[in-house]
């Protein structure tokens, strides 16, 4: 007789926000969580990206799709009332979603920055963390629910291009700090994951992307770059009860690049 093995997502309602197409950190996320055993809901930015969404989420057992635009706090709040009507509850929330306008990606930071982009990349990568936790903070109250964000190490060191994002990302890595303050009494915890460099589509949008994935696999100590589905693999420990001790915490994914300091001195 087969002996039944369950995921340890199993019987777990996530919502994942971010996924745009098969290439992305939210589809690693979301394929890991549904081999789990989570069940999984599926928002999408407008209708224009809809079939694609629906296209991958089929996949991963989805059922439900919700349009969302994360810069409408109205959006959200719809999309947690369909949430509500349909589950009546959330075991999780994965936020995947970061923006700036090209431009500001592209140059000197003290050139490229400007008021409008600094507020949209704000907005847009770091609020609607926040946003969504305020919206489904009663849909996860008492769960052991889990909130979780994709941050880069650009947070806290600089690198070429990425300019302003950087600067979203520590704001984004201090709003998961604040979060888990605010929400531990509720029994929700909030993590982040710092990923290492993926060739995403989204990536493809800071100049000179190639090059950081080529520096990135020289200098890491497993000497090559993440896949998407080893974040997801993280991403499915920090949304489980598995990770029932972890909250406020930034969980480098980045084949350990960010431990270090040099590269290889025989190259000089």
């Amino acid at each position: 007789m087969l002996k039944l093995i369950m995921g340890f997502l199993e019987g777990k309602k996530i919502l994942i926000v971010g996924v745009a197409n098969k290439y992305s950190i939210a589809a690693g996320i979301a394929e890991s969580m549904h081999k789990q055993g989570a069940e999984l809901i599926l928002s999408y930015q407008s209708e224009r990206l809809k079939d694609k969404v629906m296209k991958l989420g089929n996949d991963w057992g989805c059922n439900t799709y919700i349009e969302c635009d994360v810069a409408s706090d109205e959006s959200i709040s719809k999309m947690m009332d369909i949430i509500k009507k349909e589950w009546g509850f959330l075991d999780g929330i994965v936020h995947a979603v970061g923006f700036a306008p090209a431009n500001e990606l592209d140059g000197n930071f003290i050139d490229a920055s400007t008021r409008e982009g600094f507020i949209t990349a704000h907005d847009i990568s770091v609020y609607s963390f926040t946003a969504l936790a305020k919206a489904g903070k009663s849909l996860m109250n008492g769960r052991n629910a889990s909130l979780l964000t994709l941050s880069y190490l650009g947070a806290e060191r600089t690198l070429p291009n990425y300019n302003v994002m950087g600067v979203a990302k520590a704001a984004l890595e201090s709003t998961t700090r604040y979060l888990a303050n605010s929400m531990g009494e509720n029994g929700i915890r909030v993590n982040a994951i710092s990923a290492g460099p993926v060739k995403t589509l989204a990536a493809s949008g800071v100049k000179s992307f190639k090059k950081m994935l080529t520096y990135n696999a020289s200098r890491a100590p497993l000497k090559r770059n993440i896949s998407t589905l080893e974040v997801g693999n993280a991403a499915a420990f920090l949304c489980s009860d598995l990770a029932s001790g972890i909250t406020g915490e930034i969980l480098y994914v980045d084949a350990g690049f960010n431990i270090t300091a040099m590269g290889d001195l025989s190259e000089i």
